[in-house]
């Protein structure tokens, strides 16, 4: 009984200090949000000359991340709402609202009078009722710079029949905040966590509120058992029945003894169960010790409930944190976690039919064996070189900046086993699939996983996609590229020197600028060109000594011959890449 207070009793407390941390922030962050109020009000203003819906069909939208990815819960379309694009100087916030219809591979952009404020990392829940609706929480607008952040707390509808937008003005909403978690459970929205940032201070929540959508009233929900540490951006999903939902992951920050922001993420998982009738229902925590392949620890992870009691996880990043440096590991590899055998899974490409063909064609001693990911055993060795493999790759910034991206390629046949065999003309190609990324958009509809945008980065640079891939959860044999990336849309705007010094050293800053533009022009027009015909492992066996001597101009003499190596290898791959897509259009 005694440790029973004793836990309740710090349960209490920290909640206590979660209320004046957020009073703490509240105040400080009052008068930026002020600013951004007047800023927000311009833009609907904007918005308010819309006087009749306007529906376009369109090109694909612009690049972004943190933008929400819906399906339409009654037609063959997909719902694309907000989110955020930066290049470098100034941060872009949208509000458009796009379908893509997934039987034709068509974007239609609809303009609606009175939408809501431009915003991204909000959360948006499909309802199949009246014609269906999607439910629009939360979420964060940003000043230009990215340095002030005003964070919604406002709830919309948007009636699909009708096309109309409408905000759901009732009392006792919980605070605003950005990268919550939103799922439909039974007949209520339930948002979890999230954070609320000012320019100085932030705060994480692990709070649970709900909304009827029946009797339009919110509810702060007071959960018995130990709640999860405060987080925003994790996997908040609903179980089979309806009657609890799961939590897993997630990303915060704490402030270390030295006042630095240190960020942790989360691989915990727990369960928040519903007991007792809707009048006196009760909710419990508890924890989860999931099986299987579980995912490494990561953020900015993609997200998508399917069928069958399953949710998908694909891509995040790991950041790894030094005292002066950040370097993140990017993903593109897929999970699936089944809600009803608690049992996580590791999702592996099985390739196309003729790819199998060619595979079993490879080696004659293994019969009829299947030649593809998966397999275990004495053939390990020898597939070895045809099972889908982990790739470490390390692009190189100009200035000097290493990033790593891990990338899950499937198997493929080397060239040199593909001579030897008889009946084997051509290596098998490996089938595309999405680059490495955070904080993309994700929805299943009729049984096909679509990915969409998100953001990687090199150094101090971000790369926002904008390309649209969708996967076959029947099939599970290779990713439909249905909107690539175009490389003209990377703008990247550097500060320039004059701007982070004085004017002294900003002039000088400039002519080195100049000279390392001249001698970076020099070098690409340098650059080995691609033979007709020629594979990747070709060009990089050919070119292995220039990309090598490049990677060791850009890293420094101190440079390890195994890293130049390996940088080398990835630059070959980015330019040999570059020039097979220029060559298709």
């Amino acid at each position: 009984m005694g440790k029973k207070n004793k836990k309740e009793k710090k349960v209490k407390g920290a909640e206590k200090t979660a209320a004046k941390m957020e009073k703490k922030v509240s105040k400080r962050s009052k008068k930026e949000e002020q600013d951004l109020e007047a800023l927000i009000a311009e833009f609907q203003s904007l918005d308010a000359k819309k006087t009749q819906v306007v529906e376009t069909v369109c090109p694909p939208p612009s690049p972004r991340l943190n933008a929400s990815l819906s399906p339409h819960p009654e037609k063959d379309e997909l719902i694309l709402f907000g989110g955020e694009f930066f290049n470098g100087k100034k941060t872009f916030l949208y509000n458009d609202l796009f379908f893509y219809n997934i039987k034709k591979n068509t974007w239609v952009k609809s303009d609606i009078p009175n939408p809501p404020p431009r915003r991204c990392a909000h959360q948006a829940v499909v309802v199949p009722q009246a014609g269906g609706q999607l439910w629009v929480f939360g979420g964060e607008f940003a000043s230009p710079d990215g340095e002030q952040f005003y964070h919604y707390k406002d709830l919309w509808v948007l009636h699909l029949n009708t096309h109309v937008w409408e905000q759901v003005k009732v009392p006792g909403a919980p605070s605003g905040r950005s990268g919550h978690r939103m799922v439909l459970s039974k007949r209520q929205l339930l948002i979890f966590g999230g954070f609320h940032e000012s320019t100085r201070d932030y705060i994480y929540y692990n709070d649970v509120h709900t909304f009827n959508l029946d009797t339009f009233t919110w509810s702060r929900l007071s959960p018995m058992g130990t709640p999860p540490s405060p987080r925003s951006a994790c996997v908040l999903t609903p179980t089979p029945d309806g009657s609890s939902v799961i939590v897993y992951g997630g990303y915060s920050k704490l402030k270390s003894k030295k006042d630095v922001d240190k960020g942790s993420i989360h691989s915990d998982m727990l369960l928040l169960k519903r007991e007792g009738s809707e009048d006196q229902e009760k909710w419990m925590w508890s924890r989860v010790s999931p099986l299987g392949v579980k995912p490494n620890p990561r953020s900015g992870f993609s997200l998508a409930l399917a069928p069958g009691n399953r949710f998908l996880l694909f891509g995040g990043v790991c950041d790894e944190e030094e005292e002066e440096t950040l370097e993140g590991d990017f993903y593109n590899d897929l999970y699936q976690y089944d809600l009803s055998k608690n049992r996580w899974f590791s999702l592996q490409l099985k390739g196309s039919k003729s790819e199998k063909k060619k595979r079993r064609r490879g080696k004659k001693e293994q019969g009829a064996s299947e030649g593809h990911g998966g397999k275990e055993g004495s053939e390990a060795e020898e597939l070895e070189q045809r099972c889908p493999v982990e790739v470490v790759k390390e692009i190189v910034a100009d200035d000097g900046t290493v990033m790593t991206i891990k990338e899950v390629i499937p198997g493929t046949l080397v060239e040199e086993e593909s001579e030897e065999e008889e009946g084997e003309e051509e290596a098998t190609v490996a089938p595309m699939e999405p680059s490495p990324r955070s904080s993309g958009m994700a929805a299943v509809k009729h049984g096909k996983l679509y990915l969409y945008g998100g953001m990687f980065e090199v150094g101090d640079r971000q790369f926002t996609l904008g390309d649209l891939y969708a996967l076959d959860l029947h099939k599970m044999d290779q990713w439909e590229v249905l909107v690539e990336m175009d490389p003209k849309t990377q703008e990247w705007l550097e500060e320039s020197e004059s701007e982070s010094g004085d004017e002294e050293e900003a002039g000088g800053g400039e002519e080195e600028d100049e000279e390392s533009d001249e001698e970076s022009d020099g070098i690409e027009e340098e650059h080995p060109p691609v033979k007709s015909g020629e594979t990747l492992a070709d060009f990089q066996t050919r070119t292995e000594a220039y990309w090598q001597r490049l990677a060791r101009a850009n890293m420094g003499p101190d440079a390890k011959d195994k890293k130049a190596l390996k940088v080398g290898q990835a630059m070959a791959k980015v330019f040999y890449e570059e020039q097979e897509g220029a060559d298709r259009s």
